[in-house]
């Protein structure tokens, strides 16, 4: 069997293909990933086996420059035209396509897939891109929904509005230059009927939708065999277990203030600090050993050692520390993250700060409730409830749909 894994994102996009893919590579599947080019996510592909199709701009250098919300039709057309120009090629003799990232990027992985006739998989990392009753779509930048405008089907059929006027255009063009049809509504187009969500049913329940026959594999989450760097497990034991604070892919472009505010109010609830660089560039602020700044290291490992994880509300990074069982406090961003941040402090398993630039005052309270006893007990005891399978359930779902898809060998 033959996969191409197709996404165009940040970390939080990519990395749940690397376990996939190592997943299939156990069921004899030959494997492709097509994904930015960045070099950590290069690194990381490489690291488990699996080549990498790079596509598009950097993915670390879009997001860091923070390119304007009217640049995104225009963004959109050269990231579908990038697709297949680099997928249709990747995708030549593959079995099956797995579809994710971006809307756009999904939307010409999917098109290929169309073009070859291949059975195709669109899957989601959180469930506000699929249309619910029960929640709200996500706002586009510079599309933010009308205030007055409460009801969810109202609002989901505003969005699929937003997502035609943003991408339709560049779909469709693009579409039409390898002989296929227009699609009427992108969002439907890439939702599909039976989407995957690659979630975890406990951090993130799906109550279910109309018309949508949704396929919730668990999240999909590689063990990472590397050892913690032996400065960091040195500093780990020379002390009481400090406070993580990082943002991982998240430019954060006022990052000095918040290295600065994170570390004074850690250091005011009397722990040590752990400082994730990331996409953000985070940064000690004095040469007190009571600080450790780490780069590219096995969060598992390390959120298993720490008072809590301070962090931006990632699905990956929420998912990561409810398993290690680390108290949370979410700082969300934008886009999914104030999503995860609701669903931490409502299993009790950390707090939601309000809005997404930290201050001295706002960042200590929700610090007293993620290290208060009742919070590592409650999230200790959810850590045994998350799923540690969403990958290998995911592959073995892949194995069966291309069973089903091949004609029976007759001798």
């Amino acid at each position: 069997m033959r996969v191409l894994l197709s996404t165009y994102g940040s970390r939080g996009d990519v990395e749940p293909l690397v376990a996939l893919a190592v997943r299939l590579r156990e069921l004899d599947a030959e494997v492709r990933v097509c994904a930015p080019p960045d070099q950590e996510f290069a690194q990381r592909l490489a690291g488990a086996g699996v080549p990498l199709v790079p596509i598009g701009p950097s993915a670390r250098a879009l997001t860091t420059g923070a390119p304007p919300p009217s640049s995104l039709p225009h963004r959109a057309a050269e990231l579908i035209a990038g697709q297949l120009d680099t997928v249709v090629p990747a995708a030549e003799g593959c079995d099956v396509v797995v579809a994710t990232g971006v809307v756009p990027a999904a939307a010409g992985a999917l098109s290929v897939a169309e073009k070859l006739g291949i059975p195709s998989v669109s899957v989601t990392f959180q469930q506000l891109t699929l249309p619910s009753p029960h929640h709200s779509p996500l706002a586009y930048p510079g599309r933010p929904f009308p205030p007055e405008v409460t009801d969810n089907k109202v609002l989901w059929d505003l969005d699929a509005q937003s997502i035609n006027v943003l991408f339709g255009a560049a779909l469709n063009t693009n579409r039409a230059s390898i002989g296929l049809a227009p699609v009427d509504d992108v969002r439907d187009y890439v939702v599909g009927h039976s989407p995957w969500l690659a979630t975890d049913p406990v951090l993130d329940p799906w109550l279910g939708a109309p018309c949508l026959d949704v396929v919730q594999t668990g999240a999909w989450i590689l063990p990472d065999a590397r050892p913690l760097p032996a400065d960091l497990t040195a500093f780990l034991d020379s002390g009481t277990p400090p406070v993580y604070v990082g943002f991982g892919s998240m430019p954060m472009h006022t990052s000095s203030d918040v290295s600065r505010v994170a570390i004074e109010t850690i250091r005011a609830q009397g722990r040590r600090v752990l400082v994730g660089r990331g996409w953000a560039d985070l940064a000690v602020i004095d040469d007190q050993d009571d600080c450790f700044v780490v780069g590219e290291v096995d969060h598992r490992a390390l959120f298993g050692r720490v008072a809590a994880v301070v962090h931006h509300g990632g699905a990956g990074t929420t998912t990561t520390a409810a398993r290690a069982g680390a108290p949370q406090v979410v700082v969300p961003q934008g886009t999914d993250q104030p999503y995860w941040a609701s669903r931490v402090a409502d299993l009790g398993i950390g707090a939601a700060h309000d809005g997404p630039t930290p201050a001295f005052e706002s960042l200590s309270a929700a610090l007293r409730t993620a290290l208060a006893p009742e919070t590592r007990a409650r999230a200790s005891a959810v850590a045994d409830s998350i799923r540690t399978d969403g990958a290998a359930v995911a592959a073995k779902l892949l194995l069966d749909m291309v069973g089903a898809e091949r004609p029976p060998v007759t001798v």
